[in-house]
């Protein structure tokens, strides 16, 4: 029987493994907006082969939620139900394998991707600087900034599913639009071979820089925010929209659109799940009185609404 590793209680898991298994794990501490309730299980693997054990062991009907570095989604206060399977800080390892090429594992965070491909001479991947997520989340919503997408540079990319088998897909298995990724069912992201071009590592470091100040000087840091709230439509963009209704600055509970960019929403360390899932309702129904456009929300919504109980 696998055994807390804060408590040493025994988890209801019943499943050897080398990795990290806690229960009732408050998901606060593992997102970027630094709300939502606990997973009833979560765990973190110490590597590929302990994650594909894990899961070769889990009931086929045990509910399955996987987080990366927990920036463009919203946990309800009722937490997750199943298990949660964090991969930030485990699945962590980048190789090259050809001089035009990085294998990048689920769990690294973009922009430790794109300090690296410019370490190693190559070019293409500095804007992942300013995506705040890890590789495995930016393949499953196609992330982008800068005017660059997380797509454009994949050759292709390895699966596994609750069976723990393993897969090389290659890119045109996938359908890939804007901020959307269609994926065979029942298939997660463990890594993918970027493809990136040869050239001058101190220009991308130098571009590395230069996005990473243009971030700073235009979007919210160093308070809890969920990164770009809405995606941009076509041919506008999400902030102005919200701007141009009078909406920064606008507040539920301890949550509020930011003022420094519309297009996000900041917890000033008070808030609530439910107060930033209200004021997104707000933020859509206000935009298209006024707009006549319809925001639809980039963020993953997920979890369950706080219960009564007390145990969400």
């Amino acid at each position: 029987m696998s055994v807390d590793q804060d408590t040493g209680e025994q988890l209801s898991v019943d499943v050897p493994c080398l990795g990290v298994l806690r229960r009732r794990e408050p998901l606060a501490r593992h997102t970027s907006w630094r709300v939502g309730g606990a997973a009833e299980r979560f765990y973190q693997p110490q590597d590929c082969d302990d994650l594909a054990n894990f899961l070769a062991q889990l009931a086929p009907d045990e509910p399955l939620f996987w987080l990366g570095l927990g920036s463009n989604l919203l946990v309800r206060d009722g937490g997750i139900r199943g298990t949660v399977i964090c991969t930030s800080g485990m699945l962590g390892r980048i190789t090259q394998p050809a001089v035009d090429s990085l294998r990048v594992e689920a769990g690294v965070p973009c922009a430790k991707v794109a300090r690296r491909s410019v370490a190693a001479g190559l070019s293409g991947a500095e804007f992942l600087a300013g995506i705040p997520g890890t590789m495995g989340g930016a393949l499953a919503m196609n992330a982008g900034a800068f005017g660059g997408e997380t797509w454009e540079l994949v050759q292709a990319v390895e699966t596994i599913d609750r069976r723990s088998r393993r897969k090389w897909r290659d890119a045109t298995d996938f359908n890939i639009a804007y901020r959307k990724v269609q994926a065979p069912a029942g298939e997660w992201f463990l890594a993918a071979e970027l493809r990136l071009q040869v050239g001058d590592g101190t220009a991308g470091a130098a571009r590395v820089r230069d996005l990473l100040n243009r971030r700073s000087m235009s979007q919210p840091t160093g308070i809890p925010s969920g990164g770009s709230v809405f995606r941009n439509p076509p041919g506008d963009f999400a902030g102005r929209l919200i701007e141009a209704s009078g909406l920064k600055g606008r507040r539920v509970g301890g949550a509020s659109v930011a003022e420094k960019h519309a297009n996000f929403i900041v917890n000033d360390g008070q808030a609530t799940a439910a107060d930033i899932e209200s004021l997104i309702g707000q933020v859509i129904s206000l935009v298209e009185q006024r707009q006549g456009i319809r925001l639809e929300p980039e963020i993953h919504i997920v979890g369950e609404p706080s219960r009564s109980d007390g145990d969400g």
